[in-house]
């Protein structure tokens, strides 16, 4: 059975940083692309990053561009999200999502496998 475990949130000031991690278990994580998405409370999720694959760069949400990264660790099995420079409005449930397939990501692509979420909330 695959399970996607994530943690990393909390709470931090404005500017500041934090860096998720996103273990899948069961599979090799090189079996999947990993992408990251947010919710906050009476939103609908956002895409935040779409990784990219086959030396395609990742494709980040503008809201995000030059302060989120990705970073795959497929010894430990493990995807991360670092977040610099975070903003209140950066304050959202966060969740990875895994993807057999390499080509489509949201909206189009099909996730086969969810992280339980992590909150990150961002003060001011």
């Amino acid at each position: 059975q695959v399970r996607l475990v994530q943690s990393g949130g909390g709470l931090v000031q404005a500017g500041g940083s934090l860096r998720l991690s996103c273990v899948v278990s069961g599979r090799t994580l090189s079996s999947y692309a990993m992408d990251w998405f947010r919710q906050a409370p009476g939103e609908e999720r956002e895409l935040v990053a779409a990784s990219g694959w086959s030396g395609e760069p990742t494709n980040y949400a503008d809201s995000v561009k030059g302060r989120f990264t990705t970073s795959r660790g497929n010894a430990k099995n493990t995807a991360y999200l670092q977040m610099n420079s975070l903003k209140p409005t950066d304050t959202a449930a966060y969740y990875c999502a895994a993807r057999i397939d390499k080509d489509n990501y949201y909206p189009t692509g099909v996730y086969d496998y969810w992280g339980q979420g992590t909150q990150v909330t961002v003060s001011s």
